[in-house]
């Protein structure tokens, strides 16, 4: 017994002298720590997506319908939430970017930033997904790349009107869409209410992209997002479907575009307006508990429980 005692005190003598370093390189600037995961998510969310689609209308019914590629965009949303959500906050979406400068939970500066991050990582996604499904597509539709009729392609990488859909009524689908999506965003974190519970974030963010796409999707496909939709269709436009991609729809590239950040206030202000302004102020006494737990708790974990 007195052997193992002295075999476990060296050990751990040992272990107290070993010099633990960190990486020899690792990136300090804050801006490209965010740009970089933004970026990151953003394609993790785009290529499950555009992936659903393109295995969905290129199997022609035989590896998947309709709810696989709501399964596909709510899924890649958790994981793009795991893979930045603590660097970024995992936005993947300008519209929910432009809602959180609006109401002062993201500084304007870091605007541009964002929306560069997202417009690369989709970009990039909507080519990946073009060369692993590129033999598929072109079987599919027999190397005639065409926006509209009953081969078209162009819907796995952007959102088109259904035929029967004017440009009024999908504004309005857009902006309803995307109305509903940051009002439930900010009833997730408001921490006053009935928040998510501490890491299950991903999957409730996820299961809201695919509630939306289940009940809300049939008209337009759902964009809510700009940069989402415009940098997969510059994508195709340059890859062979051509200028069909904005002319299609009656021009239909600009709702997408236009009518999410406008939504997104919308949905945003009409929760803070009904709800989160009329929350109970904390008692003094409430007050003072807070205060001493942050005077106490380390730096790092105030942050994390803002």
């Amino acid at each position: 017994m007195k052997d193992l005692v002295q075999s476990v005190e060296l050990g751990v003598s040992q272990r107290k002298r070993v010099n633990v370093t960190g990486p020899r390189v690792w990136i300090k600037n804050e801006l490209v720590r965010v740009g970089l995961a933004e970026s990151l998510c953003t394609y993790v969310m785009m290529v499950f997506g555009v992936g659903s689609v393109a295995q969905v209308v290129t199997g022609e019914g035989a590896f998947g319908q309709y709810l696989s590629i709501n399964l596909g965009f709510g899924l890649g949303v958790a994981m793009g939430v795991h893979v930045g959500g603590k660097v970024s906050g995992a936005h993947m979406n300008a519209a929910v970017s432009f809602t959180m400068c609006t109401f002062g939970r993201l500084g304007w500066k870091m605007l541009p930033l964002y929306v560069f991050a997202q417009l690369f990582g989709s970009f990039l996604a909507a080519g990946t997904i073009y060369a692993v499904y590129y033999e598929a597509i072109y079987d599919y539709c027999g190397g005639n790349l065409t926006v509209t009729g009953l081969k078209a392609t162009a819907g796995i990488f952007a959102t088109y009107p259904a035929p029967y859909l004017s440009l009024l009524s999908g504004f309005i689908d857009q902006v309803f869409g995307t109305a509903m999506l940051l009002l439930c965003l900010m009833a997730l974190s408001d921490q006053k209410n009935k928040p998510a519970a501490p890491g299950s974030e991903p999957v409730a963010v996820g299961l809201l992209v695919m509630l939306i796409g289940i009940s809300l999707g049939s008209n337009s496909g759902y964009a809510i997002n700009p940069t989402r939709d415009i940098a997969p269709r510059v994508f195709t436009a340059i890859a062979g479907w051509g200028g069909d991609v904005f002319r299609s729809g009656n021009g239909w590239w600009w709702v997408p575009l236009v009518a999410p950040p406008i939504g997104g206030v919308l949905g945003a202000g009409l929760y803070r307006a009904l709800v989160e302004m009329h929350h109970p102020r904390l008692s003094e006494q409430d007050e003072g508990l807070v205060e001493e737990f942050e005077e106490r708790a380390p730096l790092e974990k105030q942050e994390n429980m803002c």
